[in-house]
């Protein structure tokens, strides 16, 4: 009862506002916010596909005997976990003014390539930079925290066999590792594609840079922020039925049976005829046949 009054005065608060909801219709799918949202995607994926696959790399770093290599890989994931983002697209974007040039060459020798960091430094790079790096921190926590969760013997009993060690990660660790990686790491995508907004430091024309550049010119400022939340909104309601689907697969093996699907369960509910079973059938309660009633005996 609580829940359904807050509700009605929330909705009653927004009917009675100045704010205009033609306008939200009018902007949603406006060809700017569509492309906008397109390259919102387009970061997002980039930026986990280098955060992803630095992350193995410094996970298996941080695992490693090799004292050097796993000092390395603390000190990335404490330095880039320990900085805002916010921070470190800001430097990428503005790197150029400590080195304005970037050079390439061979030791002792004329041969040299020299470029221009601003030319190289786009604000789509330094947004995947500062978010890529950044995220490569914390899915290295996330990849670590799969591999010591596969029981250690199953390592063992590969290397007895004549596996080399990176064979053994790869075949043998990884596979049932996914079970515990996914689901952090499909959250992280979720965050990711909410993170991307930061970008809009870098000038780089994503959905909240492109709702924001609209409003400065019309004024429409929280109905734009409104057409932006929605497509956030619907964006990350789709990465949310791709993850399910993905935990599913990894899970495979770990249970006896599968729950069903929503549209299975859906289906299941449109489709399916429940019938009252048939006398002396075993879908009876308990498993039992049917049995007509008990008579009532005369103590005899």
């Amino acid at each position: 009862m609580v829940v359904l009054i807050v509700l009605g005065a929330v909705v009653d608060t927004f009917a009675t506002s100045s704010l205009r909801w033609s306008v939200v219709g009018q902007y949603l799918f406006d060809a700017r916010i569509l492309q906008a949202a397109v390259v919102t995607l387009y970061l997002t994926a980039i930026a986990m596909v280098v955060g992803v696959g630095l992350g193995i790399l410094l996970a298996v770093m941080r695992l490693s005997p090799n004292r050097v290599m796993a000092w390395v890989s603390w000190l990335y994931i404490w330095f880039f976990r320990g900085t805002p983002v916010l921070v470190q697209i800001f430097f990428w974007w503005n790197i150029n003014t400590i080195l304005p040039y970037l050079s390439i060459g061979i030791p002792f020798t004329h041969v040299m390539v020299q470029a221009s960091t601003n030319t190289l430094v786009t604000p789509l790079l330094a947004a995947i930079l500062g978010l890529g790096l950044n995220e490569a921190a914390y899915m290295a926590e996330i990849v670590r925290a799969g591999i010591i969760s596969v029981d250690h013997g199953q390592t063992e009993a590969a290397q007895a066999l004549g596996m080399r060690r990176s064979l053994v990660m790869r075949r043998i660790v990884l596979p049932q590792a996914m079970r515990v990686i996914v689901p952090p790491t499909g959250n992280e995508t979720i965050s990711m594609l909410k993170t991307t907004s930061l970008a809009s430091i870098a000038t780089v024309h994503e959905l909240f840079f492109v709702q924001q550049d609209i409003s400065n010119f019309n004024y429409k400022i929280i109905e734009l922020v409104i057409v932006a939340s929605l497509w956030y909104l619907a964006m990350s309601s789709v990465l949310t039925v791709f993850q399910y689907y993905i935990e599913r697969h990894f899970a495979r093996g770990s249970v006896r049976g599968l729950p069903p699907t929503p549209i299975q369960r859906l289906r299941r509910m449109l489709f399916q005829f429940h019938a009252a079973p048939p006398f002396g059938s075993a879908a009876e309660p308990d498993g039992e046949p049917w049995l007509p009633p008990a008579m009532p005996h005369s103590g005899m």
